[in-house]
């Protein structure tokens, strides 16, 4: 397992799907997941600091783990078949759920438990941006810097 850190959400056009964009911390690979609308204003939220005047399901699901004293110790992107990501919760003492990537990535930010991915996916779904392309890089950060959750909304 790579430890991934996330670095934002965006929209990509024309299709306006949501992606979700994870980078290796210690390498090169980034691992884009598309993702549906709702969970990228969850993860956009997080990242911006945002607090809904109710909590959101992330929010609840954070609370409920609190609440029963099992803490979400990970979240590990565990596969891919057939172009779909499967993520697994490692919860408490050894508990695991199946989640989906978005969902556990949403979760994972609002607790600070690492992400972590298998190394076949990352060979099978990551790409290396050449140094050229960082600055394509930086300017998606420059976007996620303007954008608002609402953004995400359908």
């Amino acid at each position: 397992m790579r430890e991934l850190s996330v670095v934002g959400v965006r929209v990509e056009l024309p299709s306006n799907q949501p992606i979700v964009l994870l980078r290796e911390v210690e390498g090169d690979r980034y691992l884009p997941i598309w993702i549906g609308a709702v969970e990228a204003t969850a993860i956009a939220y997080e990242q911006q600091g945002v607090k809904p005047a109710r909590p959101l399901t992330h929010d609840l699901l954070r609370d409920v783990l609190a609440a029963l004293q099992a803490p979400l110790r990970a979240v590990e992107i565990t596969d891919l078949k057939e172009n779909v990501f499967y993520a697994d919760l490692l919860i408490g003492d050894g508990v695991r759920v199946s989640a989906r990537p978005s969902d556990s990535i949403a979760l994972a930010l609002r607790v600070g438990a690492p992400i972590r991915c298998a190394e076949q996916v990352l060979s099978e779904a990551g790409i290396v941006i050449p140094d050229e392309q960082e600055d394509e890089v930086e300017k998606f950060r420059e976007f996620l810097e303007q954008v608002r959750p609402e953004d995400f909304a359908g």
